[in-house]
């Protein structure tokens, strides 16, 4: 609700918000830089157009850098230690322990996490966020591009589906970001 009022309005300065989108649109950055200092300094530059406040900036952190890990070979346990090492949440809950997840980072990121770290596979991982409840869409988008960069890409079945979902501009740009960094 805030982002559209955002995106109507003539005040295109951040609104302090501490919300999961931030993380929600980061996945992309988490593959497109090759340090790990970079995806750092480029999600929170990606989040500070909205948001803004620190929680804000520090989910889009935690979701890219467990990306950059993933698609560079890091375990779950390195990805786990460094998230609860780096950014300071939570993640030795189980599925079954979750609420259901909320708009904040606070509350979604690590819910995000611990559905990437407790699957085998990218599409146990969806079925993991999408079982939390809540604002799962948002939770599957983080975790599935989490997942994506572990697993090795998005099976082939789930990604031509997704893709016949898609304008042809917005199909382009898939294609287009997939050739450029080597995405499957």
């Amino acid at each position: 609700m805030n982002f559209r009022a955002w995106g109507i309005s003539d005040d295109a300065e951040p609104y302090n918000s501490w919300g999961n989108g931030s993380a929600m649109r980061v996945s992309p950055i988490g593959f497109a830089f090759d340090d790990l200092d970079t995806v750092l300094q480029e999600a929170k530059r990606s989040a500070e157009v909205t948001h803004n406040h620190p929680e804000g900036i520090k989910g889009a952190q935690a979701t890219a850098s467990a990306i950059f890990l993933a698609r560079t070979g890091h375990s779950k346990t390195d990805i786990k230690s460094y998230i609860e090492t780096q950014f300071n949440y939570n993640l030795n809950q189980t599925i079954e322990q979750i609420a259901p997840a909320t708009v904040s980072c606070q509350g979604s990121i690590p819910q995000a996490m611990i559905a990437f770290l407790e699957s085998t596979d990218f599409e146990d991982a969806i079925r993991n966020a999408i079982f939390i409840g809540g604002d799962s869409d948002t939770l599957a988008c983080i975790t599935g591009g989490i997942a994506q960069a572990f697993y090795g890409g998005v099976p082939q079945e789930i990604a031509q589906q997704t893709l016949t979902i898609l304008d042809q501009r917005l199909g382009a740009i898939a294609d287009q970001f997939s050739v450029k960094y080597s995405i499957s």
